[in-house]
């Protein structure tokens, strides 16, 4: 097994998805962190969702969550917080993707990238449609999210599955705000 997928799979927690010897990988967990938090640090910190904060996420993203502990990432920048990353793991179509989702410290969308995408790769959307994402805040979740994101022709279930990642990941940093240090 590479190094590369070594440290995808130690990363994926939420969802409880394993990836196969298969899986197209995009980026590491490293690679991605950079991108999100750009000459930052990352500092992990595990997150404990009892059933009560478990159900909550799961009406604000509309699916079930599995996992009781979540692995969030806080960038941390010489002037500050940067945001917090979450990873998650789900099936698209009969197979896994893992997204980063990144929300900033304003609580909107910094970023969503793709780790890896089992499916064949057309079902794969283009990173312009990711990019739509952007500035997108936890109102627009709840109100007309689906309306303001796209579907894509030939992706629909993995515009589906990756706008439930980011309710989640909104849900889930409105429940666990980062410590912001002074």
């Amino acid at each position: 097994m590479s190094k590369r997928m070594a440290i995808v799979l130690g990363a994926l927690v939420l969802g409880g998805g394993a990836i196969p010897a298969s899986a197209a990988v995009f980026l590491t967990l490293e690679e991605a962190l950079s991108l999100a938090f750009p000459g930052c640090a990352a500092e992990r910190r595990m997150l404990y969702l009892d059933e009560a904060q478990r159900q909550q996420v799961a009406r604000a993203a509309s699916k079930e969550v599995q996992a009781g502990i979540v692995d969030a990432y806080d960038g941390r920048c010489a002037t500050g917080y940067a945001g917090t990353a979450f990873l998650d793991t789900h099936v698209v179509r009969t197979k896994t993707e893992t997204v980063m989702v990144v929300v900033d410290p304003a609580g909107r969308i910094g970023r969503v990238e793709v780790l890896t995408f089992n499916e064949p790769e057309e079902y794969k959307p283009k990173q312009l449609w990711y990019d739509v994402f952007r500035g997108k805040a936890p109102a627009a979740a709840e109100s007309n999210f689906d309306r303001e994101i796209p579907n894509v022709t030939g992706a629909t279930l993995t515009a589906g599955a990756t706008r439930t990642a980011v309710r989640t990941a909104l849900a889930l940093r409105a429940m666990f705000p980062a410590k912001v240090q002074p």
